[in-house]
């Protein structure tokens, strides 16, 4: 379980640094670039929208966050190793797809939430892209949100 539970907040902590350069695209989408010297911004191009960076940036660090906790609760969630591991890879997937939809979809055109057009604009590589792996975590993440509360309720109270 310990070893899990390090692969966990080792990526936990990776998916939060992905947030934090999320914060740097959003501060750069903001400014135009970067400020080294009081008044003078060097320009620093960006894609994407400075809401979809906001999301990528606070999304991104609730993820990882979310997977870190998860990591900590694992030894009081009741499970089999067997369930450990699914739980631990599968919170690891959907917090890296996620993470893979936020940039993406900051590309895209129609932001990655179908596989084709949609009120938003047009699909494009970068919409297909972050919506494919970002489509089985909306559900898994309910699975597994369901199996550690299930976990969490039917263990032995101290």
């Amino acid at each position: 379980m310990e070893r899990l539970q390090r692969i966990m907040i080792g990526n936990g902590l990776l998916v939060v640094l992905a947030s934090m350069l999320a914060g740097f695209m959003l501060m750069f989408g903001l400014l135009g670039g970067l400020e080294v010297w009081p008044g003078s911004i060097v320009s620093i191009p960006t894609y994407g929208t400075t809401e979809g960076w906001v999301r990528a940036h606070s999304g991104g660090a609730m993820n990882g966050l979310l997977l870190m906790v998860v990591a900590l609760a694992l030894p009081k969630l009741n499970l089999s190793a067997n369930m450990q591991r699914f739980v631990a890879y599968g919170f690891i997937y959907v917090a890296w797809s996620f993470t893979v939809f936020y940039w993406l979809g900051n590309a895209a055109g129609n932001r990655a939430l179908t596989f084709g057009d949609n009120p938003l604009g047009e699909s494009d590589i970068f919409g297909i892209l972050g919506f494919l792996p970002g489509l089985p975590s909306v559900f898994l993440v309910v699975i597994l949100l369901a199996i550690t509360a299930k976990g969490i309720f039917s263990g032995k109270s101290e």
